[in-house]
C-alpha cells in the first residue's frame, strides 16, 4: 500500500503548494491556449509547419 501513501503525499503537497501561492502568481502562470489547440491538439500546428516547409521549398525551386 506504499504506492497509495505516496500518491496521497504527492497530492497533498500539490494542494498545499497551490494554496500557498498568491492569486496573482497563479493567474500569471496560466497559459492561454488557442481554440484550435484546445479542440484539435497539435494537428493544426503540425499542418502549419508542414505548409511553411512546402511553400519555402517551392520558392527555393523557382529561384
Amino acid at each position: 500500500m506504499a504506492s497509495g501513501d505516496e500518491l496521497i503525499k504527492y497530492i497533498t503537497e500539490r494542494v498545499v503548494h497551490y494554496i500557498d501561492t498568491p492569486k496573482d502568481i497563479r493567474r500569471k502562470a496560466r497559459v492561454k491556449e488557442s481554440w484550435t489547440t484546445r479542440w484539435f491538439g497539435m494537428i493544426p500546428f503540425s499542418m502549419s509547419l508542414w505548409k511553411e516547409d512546402v511553400t519555402s521549398k517551392r520558392k527555393k525551386r523557382q529561384k
